[in-house]
């Protein structure tokens, strides 16, 4: 019976890796990708964002997916870190800097509640549905950021502005 449980506890596993795993590959991509000269007009908005701002954007949202590996805090760590260090560059990339560490502080404090919750076990429920946000809203958010779009987390306590 434990061994059952541990089997299904590894294919989880398995299924966080492999998404985590592409997001990493995604991630290098953007990071290691040359910023074209030319500047393309987003379709959401009449700001003028070039490649550059549009790949640090997407960094921003992706870097907690990297901070997921870490150190257990490096999920808001890292985005946050990336926006102090761009934001300055592009009004782009601090819109959506602003964005990644607010939705990030909005999972630590989900995920906070959930472990108390945990006590009366529809925590365990919630931390899962947590951990399943953590990993594709942001994947979502750096697609749409790398097309320029100004992407908003439907589930996000706005704390930054």
């Amino acid at each position: 019976m434990a061994a059952a449980g541990g089997e299904g506890t590894d294919a989880k596993r398995c299924f966080a890796v492999e998404y985590i795993g592409y997001s990493v590959i995604i991630f290098l991509q953007l990071a290691t990708a040359s910023a074209r000269s030319e500047v393309e007009v987003s379709a959401v908005s009449q700001n003028v964002v070039d490649r550059a701002s549009q790949k640090w954007a997407a960094i921003c949202h992706l870097s907690a997916l990297i901070g997921l590996l870490g150190n257990g805090i490096g999920f808001f760590l890292a985005p946050l870190i990336v926006w102090l260090v761009k934001r300055q560059d592009n009004p782009f990339i601090d819109e959506q800097g602003k964005e990644a560490v607010n939705f990030q502080i909005t999972m630590l404090l989900a995920a906070a509640v959930s472990a108390l919750l945990m006590l009366v076990l529809v925590g365990f429920i919630l931390i899962a549905i947590v951990g399943i946000l953590m990993v594709v809203f942001p994947i979502i958010a750096a697609v749409k950021a790398s097309e320029g779009e100004h992407y908003r987390y439907p589930i996000s306590i706005r704390l930054i502005t």
